[in-house]
């Protein structure tokens, strides 16, 4: 124990005086305690332990983003999607008279949508070029809605009551939808910022919209 003071660096037992022996020796028990523990841990201290221990967690959290950014570049992380509807085998659209297109992926077989009813659809929405500018299922959260009395636009006003040649959608049905521009955004689109619109003026718009049925 005659080298305990050098050690420590706090206790010299000739110097003491009765007031302060006390909470020396305290010390002194503390330090050989740390002392013990440090000499089954590779005479690392509990503070460098402790801090040692942050810098793996730190390296750890720093590998798992860089991994993360990494595969999202590379293309190779898959984001989970809670509907196929957008990755479905595309359908032949049938042309109305409005010069909305569409076509039934899936039939639904629950009740259709009665004009002015709050409901609840699913939707992936699309540029002619193939570029989604939005979807409801990376929001996790479906749209709604009052039906028919123009709360959306035009075409899915009519892609989902029916109308004109096309027949209403059926809850838990999914339909592909294209709406020329007099049915969708027009000459002024949408989302236009700067000069530049997340949909052009005069675009032919894709739609895949599952209808989920009453809200």
């Amino acid at each position: 124990m005659s080298s305990l003071p050098f050690a420590v660096g706090t206790y010299s037992p000739r110097n003491l005086s009765k007031p302060h022996s006390k909470l020396l020796a305290k010390n002194v028990d503390k330090a050989v305690t740390s002392i013990k523990w440090s000499s089954n841990k590779q005479n690392i201290s509990p503070i460098e332990q402790l801090n040692e221990n942050r810098r793996v967690f730190q390296r750890r959290e720093a590998v798992g983003f860089g991994l993360c950014f990494g595969l999202l570049e590379a293309g190779q992380l898959q984001l989970p999607q809670p509907s196929a509807v957008a990755e479905e085998a595309p359908c032949e659209l049938t042309l109305s008279p409005s010069g909305l297109g569409f076509c039934d992926k899936v039939v639904g077989k629950g009740p259709e949508a009665v004009k002015g009813q709050l409901i609840k659809a699913h939707y992936v929405g699309r540029l002619e070029n193939g570029k989604v500018f939005d979807s409801s299922y990376n929001r996790r959260k479906p749209l709604t809605f009052r039906v028919g009395v123009g709360e959306v636009i035009k075409g899915w006003d009519q892609g989902i009551l029916g109308g004109d040649g096309v027949p209403p959608m059926l809850a838990g049905g999914k339909r592909t939808l294209r709406l020329p521009p007099e049915l969708g955004y027009g000459t002024r689109g949408a989302g236009c910022k700067g000069g530049s619109c997340i949909i052009p003026p005069d675009s032919v718009l894709l739609f895949d919209v599952e209808f989920i049925g009453k809200a």
